[in-house]
């Protein structure tokens, strides 16, 4: 799953930032961030989380996840734990 974060972040650049949590050395953000289950995407636009997925997900499905959000022109960023 990194390979397909590490390819969407370059090709939406612009609108998108993608960062690891590693939730054994930052218990506390993978909380807040509602982390039950490795690995989790979780959506963010100004810190409030708009979309999640868990467990193991598609390139199909986590473009399915980001269309609706990349296609209003915001930024958002994508936490991966």
């Amino acid at each position: 799953m990194e390979s397909l974060l590490a390819h969407l972040a370059r090709k939406e650049r612009a609108r998108l930032r993608v960062s690891r949590v590693d939730v054994e050395q930052s218990p506390d953000l993978a909380s807040r961030l509602g982390v039950s289950e490795v690995p989790s995407l979780v959506l963010l636009d100004a810190g409030r989380a708009l979309a999640r997925l868990e467990g193991r997900a598609s390139a199909p499905r986590i473009e399915r996840m980001l269309a609706p959000h990349l296609a209003e022109g915001e930024g958002v960023s994508v936490e991966a734990a």
